[in-house]
C-alpha cells in the first residue's frame, strides 16, 4: 500500500514506522463512479476518504434552492465533513465525484480506535486541522480582497484539474461569481494572458 495518496500522513514528520504502518493497513480501497455520492445532505458521515485518483467535489443548496460549490478536493487530499463525522450530526453538504475516482477510506469507529491508541495521530489531527483552518480562512478572506480574475488564477494554479475537468457553473459558483463573468474572465486571459 505504498501509495502517493497516504501523503497526508508521510508529512507529519513524527509518526514512527510501525504507526504509518498500522494507520494505512486501516484504510479500505473503494471506487467511485462519476456522478456517486460520497455523503449527501441530511445523512451523516461515518467515514472518510483520502482521494487517490480524481476530482471530487462539495456543494449546498442555497436557499433559492441552487446549488453553490464550497470545495473541490483534489488527488492525495482528504475528504471530509468534520462537523458531521466529529460531531455525529446530519451534513448540510452533499460530496460527489466529478470523474470516476479511487480513495482510501478509513471508517469512523477505526480512525477512534486509532486516534486513542497512537498519540502522534492526535498530533497530525491537530497539525492537520489547523491547516485546513488556515486555508478556510484565506479562502474566506479572498472572496472579500481579491478581484474575481485573480480567484480564478489562484484556482488554476494551485487545483489545475478543477479547470480541465468541472463544468463552469460549478467554478463559477466555487469563486462567488456568475457563469457570464467567469466566461468573461477566461476570454479576457486568453486574449491578455499577463493581465491579472
Amino acid at each position: 500500500m505504498n501509495t502517493k495518496a497516504f501523503i497526508v500522513y508521510y508529512d507529519f514528520p513524527f509518526f514512527f514506522p510501525e504507526e504509518l504502518d498500522d494507520i494505512i493497513k486501516a484504510h479500505e480501497k473503494v471506487v467511485f463512479q462519476k456522478g456517486d455520492y460520497l455523503l449527501e445532505e441530511g445523512k451523516m458521515a461515518n467515514e472518510y476518504y483520502i482521494l487517490e485518483k480524481g476530482l471530487v467535489r462539495s456543494f449546498v443548496n442555497d436557499f433559492n434552492g441552487c446549488e453553490v460549490t464550497t470545495q473541490f478536493f483534489v488527488e492525495n487530499e482528504i475528504i471530509i465533513d468534520v462537523s458531521s463525522l466529529f460531531q455525529r450530526i446530519p451534513t448540510q453538504e452533499n460530496i460527489v465525484c466529478i470523474t470516476d475516482c479511487e480513495c482510501w477510506k478509513l471508517d469512523f469507529e477505526t480512525f477512534q480506535e486509532l486516534f486513542h491508541r497512537i498519540p502522534n495521530l492526535r498530533e497530525w489531527g491537530r497539525s492537520w486541522m489547523s491547516q485546513e483552518l488556515f486555508a478556510y480562512k484565506n479562502r474566506s478572506l479572498a472572496i472579500y480582497t481579491l478581484s474575481a480574475t485573480k480567484r480564478y488564477l489562484n484556482l488554476l494554479e494551485q487545483k489545475p484539474q478543477v479547470i480541465k475537468f468541472a463544468p463552469l457553473k460549478q467554478i463559477a459558483s466555487y469563486l462567488g461569481i456568475t457563469d457570464t463573468s467567469l466566461s468573461r474572465i477566461r476570454k479576457e486571459l486568453v486574449s491578455h494572458p499577463r493581465k491579472t
